[in-house]
């Protein structure tokens, strides 16, 4: 049985922003255009008028402050709402792969890794481009890595969930080094135009390098003491976008088939599930909540993070638990590899960690390591 460390980590920011001035802006323009065209049913009482959004409400219901995009035209374009991507031929690397790629390559030059070295990729993220083939396949052939490849998807504990399967690769040797993707194109699965979360996501890739001990040469390595992973369902976050859809003679005017959810009874029922979640992982590994230096959590809402530091260790601090939701919106599976990648510099040797996401599923998953 071998140790598993993790030894490179990279990000990729893609080059828009959107501010919360901006998205508003869009939003009410698109809001107003649809109340005037269903202006008699709103008089009449049989539809519902569209609320304005402001950027009040945005940073007090969830603490974001703005978030990346791939592309921002369409976004904030009120007669479309959506971003506009340009079809690439079969024979071109793919979006999701391209952002992938680029992740990848800083995790392994952190790492001291070439394609050679890696012989296990992991394509994790809430939404895959395209069924078949495999995009961590793609990724592998444009990476030069040998070995083997697979996509897989726990909507926003993706990572966690892949970075349990790389650590057991890794541990029985089925594999020696693992290159973990983490291609979130969020902004095309989201419903811009719904007001109860047309501000929540923004576009990212994470890239994250789990291999055996002793091979390790990188100066910042980060052993894995456990995993733990747990599921309960829920509808209450759902996206029912899928190849049946057009098999399905939907109604054309009814609200788009990509991300929804019941943000209160969300809020309501994870938090106790992501607290005694990682209460208990910590418990089977013999430390206590208080023993843990640095918490990277899953950045969906600000309000969400706090509330399950203060169940773990009673407060809620920005030093104990970073964040990055303000700047980069909920990047799904990213979010708590957004914070690793960002915030570890400072720990010493000896000191313990929790990378942990929650999400739709419901869906838990904790990794606990230590600064080597």
């Amino acid at each position: 049985m071998h140790s598993a460390v993790i030894s490179g980590t990279g990000l990729y920011q893609p080059p828009h922003t959107i501010t919360n001035a901006e998205l508003v802006t869009a939003f009410n323009q698109y809001a107003d255009l649809h109340n005037q065209r269903f202006a008699a049913e709103i008089a009449a009482g049989t539809h519902t008028p569209m609320q304005h959004s402001s950027v009040e409400f945005i940073e007090k219901a969830s603490g974001i402050r703005q978030r990346y995009v791939l592309e921002k035209t369409g976004v904030l374009d009120p007669l479309r709402m959506y971003p506009r991507f340009e079809e690439r031929g079969d024979e071109q690397l793919s979006l999701m792969a391209e952002i992938a790629v680029s992740a990848a390559q800083q995790a392994m030059q952190q790492a001291g890794k070439t394609g050679a070295d890696i012989d296990m990729v992991l394509c994790a993220a809430s939404n895959m481009q395209r069924a078949y083939p495999a995009m961590a396949v793609e990724i592998q052939q444009a990476l030069g890595a040998g070995g083997y490849g697979f996509d897989m998807n726990v909507a926003c504990s993706s990572a966690t969930f892949a970075l349990e399967q790389a650590v057991n690769a890794v541990r029985c040797g089925s594999a020696r080094c693992v290159l973990i993707v983490n291609p979130e194109i969020t902004s095309a699965h989201l419903e811009w135009r719904d007001r109860d979360c047309h501000f929540i996501f923004g576009d990212v890739c994470t890239a994250i390098i789990v291999e055996r001990a002793e091979t390790a040469t990188s100066a910042d390595r980060w052993e894995v003491l456990g995993t733990r992973l747990a599921t309960q369902f829920s509808n209450n976050i759902r996206n029912n976008f899928g190849f049946l859809n057009r098999s399905e003679d939907s109604d054309p005017a009814a609200r788009d088939k990509t991300f929804r959810q019941e943000g209160r009874k969300v809020f309501k029922e994870v938090v106790p599930i992501a607290a005694e979640h990682i209460a208990t992982h910590l418990q089977q590994l013999a430390h206590a909540p208080a023993d843990i230096r640095r918490y990277w959590l899953h950045q969906a809402n600000l309000s969400m993070n706090q509330l399950v530091l203060k169940k773990l260790v009673g407060e809620a601090t920005e030093d104990r638990a970073p964040l990055i939701l303000d700047e980069f919106a909920n990047t799904a599976s990213a979010g708590s590899i957004i914070a690793f990648h960002k915030h570890r510099n400072d720990l010493v040797p000896g000191d313990l960690g929790v990378i942990c996401s929650f999400g739709a599923g419901y869906s838990v998953g904790s990794v606990v390591v230590r600064k080597q």
